[in-house]
């Protein structure tokens, strides 16, 4: 008997062997790497000696204007985008979970952009939002509310602007689907019971699906921040942090910083982990936040 289940054991191990190995190569490992990376001024190659300078990378971060710049810009853009994927993508649930006819291929539609790629749809808002693209011709020849074109791309707000509105755009599709999941686990019968006590349909939305999702609404909320965070390609392919660096977000100054001619890895590394530790803290915030309401 014990033969047999040390076995089973045996085989268990086994099976979970590739995954781990997987978990530890790809995810802990550069995570532990990086680590000791913010701490030195790395150097890449044969060769190469690497110096170890304590938290003057952590420093580095918090005393340079650029990366408190690229922060507030990532909140500002994070700000942006998640509120409004969150409440155009629970909108959209409500109007497809509502009706019965061609609801698949409006879920088809709708979540067409989430699967496009990044740099296509980057690409061609760097064109809508150009001195001749789309806005400016409506804006300058069709409606005449502008004498000459805007520069939307030129400046740091209303690129980062331009810049959300694609985020949104192509966020709305993912949320959809979360809130729609979430619309079909509600019992129908709370809106049964409901109706027979006069309940409206938007005292309904406020009284029975919100509490009954409250806990999807979070998690679509983390998620969307951790997004919102990691952001690179739009602005990568937009603005490419221009002008003079006005419209860096917190991956795209690590990536600049990384790759360019200072190489600066080691400050690169204690940027994301100042960012990590922020996100954290939120994260947990949220989650505490939601585990005291249901306990209430």
């Amino acid at each position: 008997m014990k033969l047999q289940q040390n076995s089973y054991i045996w085989r268990i191990i086994l099976l979970m062997l590739p995954g781990v190995m997987m978990l530890i190569l790809f995810t802990l490992y550069p995570i532990i790497k990086m680590f000791i990376m913010s701490f030195f001024n790395w150097n890449i190659g044969l060769g190469q000696v690497s110096h170890f300078v304590g938290l003057k990378n952590y420093q580095d971060v918090f005393t340079d204007p650029v990366a408190r710049r690229a922060l507030v810009n990532t909140l500002y853009y994070a700000a942006l985008t998640v509120p409004f994927q969150i409440a155009f993508g629970l909108f959209v649930a409500l109007l497809i979970y509502g009706i019965h006819w061609l609801s698949v291929t409006f879920r088809l539609l709708y979540y067409l952009p989430v699967i496009t790629s990044w740099v296509v749809v980057a690409l061609l808002f760097r064109n809508i939002f150009s001195n001749r693209g789309l806005i400016n011709y409506l804006l300058v020849n069709v409606l005449s509310i502008a004498s000459e074109p805007v520069g939307w791309l030129s400046t740091r707000w209303p690129a980062l602007t331009a810049t959300a509105v694609l985020g949104v755009w192509k966020g709305i599709g993912w949320n959809m689907v979360i809130f729609l999941a979430a619309l079909q686990a509600v019992p129908i019968e709370y809106y049964e019971a409901s109706s027979c006590d006069g309940l409206g349909k938007i005292r309904q939305f406020f009284y029975i699906t919100l509490p009954c999702i409250k806990g999807t609404v979070l998690f679509a909320l983390v998620m969307l921040l951790i997004g919102a965070f990691n952001t690179f390609t739009p602005i990568q392919v937009i603005t490419g942090g221009n002008p003079a660096h006005q419209t860096q977000v917190a991956l795209t100054w690590m990536y600049f910083q990384t790759f360019s001619t200072t190489g600066k890895m080691g400050y690169s590394a204690a940027m994301s982990f100042i960012i990590t530790i922020f996100i954290t803290v939120i994260a947990v915030f949220l989650f505490r936040v939601l585990k005291t309401e249901e306990k209430e």
